[in-house]
């Protein structure tokens, strides 16, 4: 099973010919593969599992996933 985390693309570059970008995960920011998503811009949300971006998302599925992981975390030991 793979666990994909939306974030919000803050930032563009490139890393040679491989496109990249800077993406907050809540306050964290992490560097991320943009190449599956070329279409990307600044303000997108992006679904991204070990540092690639899989996909676009737009800002309500992005809201229902953080509400969901929020409730998640909620539950007693669920985060141990």
């Amino acid at each position: 099973m793979c666990l994909g985390i939306p974030g919000r693309v803050t930032d563009l570059s490139w890393d040679g010919d491989v496109r990249m970008g800077k993406v907050d995960f809540g306050g964290v920011s992490k560097a991320v593969c943009l190449a599956h998503v070329p279409d990307a811009r600044i303000g997108d949300y992006v679904l991204v599992h070990v540092g690639f971006a899989l996909t676009l998302l737009d800002e309500a599925e992005a809201r229902r996933t953080f509400d969901l992981l929020a409730e998640l975390e909620a539950l007693p030991g669920a985060m141990s």
